[in-house]
């Protein structure tokens, strides 16, 4: 299945490819990036578009943290010396120093493409206002767009908002929160199709994102959740009429995912397929990436032992090298065990597509007390909202 789409055009910049890969804590970091780019310039290479460009975004990136110049959030927001466009993703509670996070990226030349975190469903981050907790305060939610873009915006540097649909069904933000957006001035606006207290499980409700399209209309609007496959992204556009795609867990352990939908977007048929020597040599590239992003062999092989899963999903590989694989600690190692893989193993087919990382189950979202009493901020709520960066480790 595939659907020719028009580019995807986000403030300045125009994505010959309307896929965006979504910012995972942990997971997008330089290297994956610098992986994922390679694999959809194949796909795009299959449709005649090379040179073309597509939308990888950094992991999230704390505005506190970069304001403070805090060393690995520092580390973090790096980018290889081809990537380009750069894109990094801010989480923010406080306007003012969102707006001086934003001034940090636009002066110093370090992002052509912001974008704001508020679909975060982590407990430790909603408990204090943050992530999908804080478009339920629409004027603060208000105040912290237009702090970004009014920052962003004299340089030329697009901001988009990434959010869910809501807390809870009986507390959805995302029509007002869409509105706003693009009243304030964000280029675009991306929708995943739950709400904070489904974190991954169940089914993404993809009617919403076509809602928020009809709502929102002078700005793309893009869709997130549950595209595992080429087939489920051109699937989404066609019953959401969403200007694009936003793919997260999908392509854990399969940066080949970004090749099919570069390439069903351009019409063409081409899947990557890759067989258990393949998939191994692309495992054996992503950790020589990382060890050049750490700058440590030793915690680049630390890393890679949690994708080691993902990359031999459906595959043969057997029990003994999978638990081996998941204790590496050297590049030695891991050539080692990959050599032991049997290259000649094709492609499972279904086995190796389809959901993958965890679901989790529905639970009741972290809220601070009094939170969804009023959309209105109160003084105590704004205090306690300007500590909410402080229990948000690393970037």
């Amino acid at each position: 299945m595939s659907a020719v789409l028009p580019p995807l055009q986000i403030g300045r910049h125009t994505y010959e490819s309307p896929v965006v890969l979504a910012p995972m804590a942990g997971i997008t970091n330089r290297a994956f990036r610098r992986l994922c780019r390679e694999h959809g310039a194949v796909g795009l290479a299959a449709a005649g578009a090379t040179g073309a460009t597509q939308l990888f975004v950094s992991e999230m990136i704390t505005t506190r943290a970069l304001v403070e110049r805090v060393p690995l959030t520092m580390k973090l927001i790096e980018m290889d010396e081809g990537e380009s466009p750069r894109a990094i993703q801010l989480y923010g509670v406080d306007p003012v120093t969102v707006g001086q996070a934003a001034r940090i990226i636009a002066t110093e030349d370090r992002a052509d493409h912001i974008d704001m975190n508020f679909g975060c469903p982590v407990p430790k981050v909603t408990r204090k206002g943050g992530g999908a907790a804080l478009p339920w305060k629409s004027e603060w939610f208000r105040a912290i767009v237009r702090a970004a873009v009014r920052e962003a915006a004299p340089h030329d540097i697009p901001v988009t908002v990434k959010m869910r649909v809501g807390i809870d069904a009986d507390h959805t933000t995302y029509l007002d929160a869409g509105r706003i957006a693009e009243q304030e001035g964000a280029a675009a606006v991306a929708l995943h199709g739950r709400t904070a207290d489904q974190h991954y499980s169940g089914q993404a409700d993809w009617s919403t994102i076509a809602r928020l399209k009809e709502h929102v209309t002078t700005i793309p609007v893009l869709g997130n959740g549950d595209i595992w496959s080429a087939e489920d992204a051109v699937r989404m556009v066609r019953e959401t009429g969403c200007d694009g795609v936003v793919v997260g867990r999908g392509c854990l352990g399969r940066p080949g995912l970004f090749a099919d939908l570069a390439a069903a977007f351009a019409g063409v048929t081409y899947r990557a397929t890759p067989t258990l020597g393949e998939v191994g040599a692309t495992m054996r590239r992503h950790a020589s990436y990382l060890a050049e992003f750490y700058g440590d062999e030793r915690k680049a092989c630390r890393d890679i032992r949690k994708h080691v899963a993902w990359y031999l999903k459906g595959f043969p590989a057997g029990h003994d090298v999978r638990h081996r694989l998941a204790l590496v600690d050297s590049l030695a190692t891991l050539d080692e065990l990959v050599a032991t893989l049997d290259a000649t193993q094709p492609w499972p087919g279904a086995g190796a597509e389809g959901p993958r990382g965890r679901a989790g189950s529905p639970k009741r979202v972290a809220l601070p007390d009094g939170w969804l009493d009023s959309p209105e901020m109160d003084e105590q709520q704004q205090r306690l909202v300007a500590e909410a960066e402080l229990d948000v480790s690393g970037g």
